[in-house]
């Protein structure tokens, strides 16, 4: 009974600290540690420092990215690609957005390009829900797939601390099945997208919609361009400093043997990740000039730090009550997860809806599933399952996506469920997990 009355608060705090946004959730992670240490006398559980520190080190270095302006130079570049190839806006949209994620570790790129999209597409007679709804929907998956964002180093720390005598996974292995995961879900999304919905020719309410001339000048606007911003020397020096770290990061994770041993081990890469992602901050500080006191005011900085106080408090909350009631759980669930482990990306699922963050998602169900016996390999397998906030329209890069299509085509269905954004989320994280678990399944780690 006590048991049910603790996952009960979780669920309480989780629900109302995602409904709050933004650093509620984190801190209604607080109100649980307090009242399950305090009113059920259950032992505190342990913040994943680690984590939290690896975050802090990868935000900080991709908001210098945007504070030198390295970002504006990625966003032109998929803004180039984009214009030449109008014909295919519906595949290479959500391409680009996913692309530019996995390198800068967040997904709010996405609203820069969500405009540049709507004019390649509608100003080339296509429906601009397809290339929007999927934008969005690419942007998020791609964080799964970074090797800077805030949920695959939350992972990679998470599974170097599995049990002994599980598959070893470290930071290269889970890149290499993550992102041709992710990369592969996209692919089915464009796919999908290029021939959703009526041809605007076709549409009767579009039609209807640009016999306004008023509307019609509304709907087709002004040419939203990135392309004639000079870029300067700085912009480009610290974008290739950036992504240099992250090449040195992901070759370091490779060759292990260049690492130093420490304790007769190479150093682990969640150290490694934190020393070159601060490294990389510093050196486009001190080489471009970039004003410091400008990164902490970027959105960038804001998201990342709101990130780490949702991972304090969410995860803090969540060990507390699993450590506590471990044999329970394993009792209740180790059959269901060993003989159907499905049912850990379903659960993954839902609680990434409940907390709107693959990070906080990874940090309260990742722990739970190594210590109930849950393989590494299907929980890299089924990472993509940790975007779960598409099922509703209340993400913002979603509700971004339907402000900047003023034709009206990618919307909030009357049902609400029927939005713009449902079939492609369904269709890339579905696609994604059965080509996650299908690479696992090659390389022997399930």
């Amino acid at each position: 009974m006590e048991f049910t009355l603790q996952i009960l608060l979780i669920l309480v705090c989780l629900f109302y600290g995602a409904r709050k946004g933004g650093i509620a959730l984190g801190l209604l992670g607080g109100i649980g540690v307090v009242l399950l240490v305090f009113v059920f006398r259950l032992p505190p559980g342990k913040p994943p420092v680690d984590v939290m520190l690896t975050i802090v080190a990868v935000v900080a270095a991709s908001a210098t990215l945007q504070a030198s302006g390295g970002l504006d130079v990625m966003l032109q570049l998929a803004e180039r690609v984009l214009r030449r190839n109008p014909r295919y806006v519906s595949i290479l949209a959500p391409f680009s957005t996913c692309i530019l994620t996995m390198l800068c570790g967040t997904g709010h790129v996405v609203y820069t390009m969500l405009p540049i999209i709507y004019d390649v597409a509608i100003k080339n007679g296509i429906r601009p829900e397809r290339p929007m709804a999927a934008s969005s929907i690419a942007s998020q998956m791609g964080i799964m797939a970074s090797p800077v964002s805030v949920a695959v180093v939350s992972l990679v720390a998470f599974l170097a601390k599995a049990p002994a005598g599980s598959p070893i996974i470290d930071f290269v292995t889970l890149l290499s099945i993550s992102i041709p995961a992710t990369l592969f879900g996209v692919l089915m999304i464009g796919i999908f997208s290029w021939f959703r919905g009526k041809d605007l020719d076709k549409d009767e309410a579009f039609q209807q919609l640009i016999a306004d001339p008023e509307m019609r000048k509304s709907v087709y606007g002004d040419t939203t361009t990135l392309l004639d911003k000079v870029l300067s020397k700085d912009q480009w020096t610290a974008m290739w400093i950036f992504v240099g770290a992250i090449a040195v990061v992901a070759f370091l994770g490779a060759v292990t043997s260049l690492r130093p041993l420490v304790a007769d081990k190479p150093l682990s890469m969640v150290l490694t990740i934190q020393m070159f992602m601060l490294m990389a901050g510093a050196l486009i500080i001190i080489i471009t000039k970039t004003n410091p006191a400008m990164i902490a005011k970027n959105e960038v900085f804001r998201s990342g730090m709101i990130a780490v106080v949702a991972v304090f408090g969410v995860a803090w909350m969540a060990d507390t009550v699993f450590e506590a009631n471990l044999p329970t759980i394993k009792a209740a669930l180790a059959d269901i997860v060993t003989t159907q482990p499905w049912t850990y990306a379903l659960a993954l699922l839902i609680v990434s809806k409940l907390v709107n963050s693959q990070a906080a998602a990874v940090s309260a169900m990742v722990p739970l599933a190594l210590s109930i016996g849950v393989p590494p390999g299907y929980i890299v397998a089924f990472g993509a399952a940790a975007y779960g906030y598409y099922i509703l329209p209340t993400y913002p890069s979603d509700l971004a996506a339907i402000q900047f299509d003023r034709s009206g085509t990618t919307r909030i269905g009357k049902y609400v469920i029927n939005h713009s954004f449902i079939l492609p989320g369904l269709i890339g994280v579905l696609s994604s997990c059965l080509f996650g678990y299908i690479l696992a399944t090659a390389r022997a780690l399930i």
